[in-house]
Parts: structure tokens; sequence; C-alpha cells
């Protein structure tokens, strides 16, 4: 939760439209500068005045948002894994042929999730009744 001064701080940075804007959708005022958007137009932004883990943050420009919404170097930046962003990082520059070109959603929960099966054969077989004709 945040305190009424950084509230009020943040109202005065960023504006009263904006400000309305994160309280929908993140549910918390943040000022901070644009590092970079992603090809699926989300705006990554960061403030290091901020609270340790709460210095970056994802405005995502779809509303019905998930985490695979998110590509995978930027997710990685979000997390901490690395300081420069993926723009300005020459590590990304590389070509990644096994990346899929294409947004792959989060299918959990839905008819098209990963389900595994045995490939082994059973150690108990249940009983299976044999019935012998009468005669």
């Amino acid at each position: 939760m945040s305190t009424i001064t950084r509230t009020l701080g943040n109202l005065r940075k960023i504006g009263l439209k904006e400000y309305w804007h994160q309280l929908n959708y993140i549910g918390d005022t943040k000022a901070g500068t644009l590092v970079g958007v992603d090809k699926f137009g989300n705006k990554f932004y960061e403030n290091r005045e901020e609270l340790p883990i709460r210095t970056r943050w994802v405005d995502y420009a779809k509303h019905d948002y998930d985490a695979s919404h998110v590509e995978p170097l930027w997710h990685f930046w979000l997390a901490h894994g690395v300081d420069t962003p993926p723009p300005q990082d020459p590590l990304t520059k590389t070509n990644r042929t096994w990346a899929s070109a294409e947004h792959i959603p989060n299918l959990t929960a839905t008819r098209g999730a990963f389900k595994t099966y045995s490939t082994t054969k059973p150690k108990i077989r249940s009983w299976e009744p044999v019935a012998v004709s009468r005669q």
C-alpha cells in the first residue's frame, strides 16, 4: 500500500489521466521513465527511486493481460535478471532460430493445454474374469 505523499507526488508527476489509468489497471500509481516497447505494444517503465523490486513494471497493450503476453527477454529484464533492457543489450542482436516468430499464449486450463500420458507398461494389471461356457 502506498503512502498518501507518494500517491500525491505521483499524481503531480504523471497527470490525472495517467493516474486514473494506472489505478484502474495496475492498482497503484507509479512514475518512471519509458524504457522500451515490445512488438506486442507493451510499454516498459523503470524508476530506480521506488522501493526495491518495484522499480520495473509493464503497461500491457491488451487489458486481458497474462504473463505470456511479455516477450522472454523483456520478462527476464522485468525479473531483474539483467540490468540493460533488451533494445540496448548486444546479446539480443544474435539470431535465435529456435525462437518462435508468433506469439504463443498460455493455454493452461483450456482444451489446448499440454497433457502428459504414460508410455510404460503398467506393473499391475486389473483382473479380467474369463467365463467358461456351460455344457
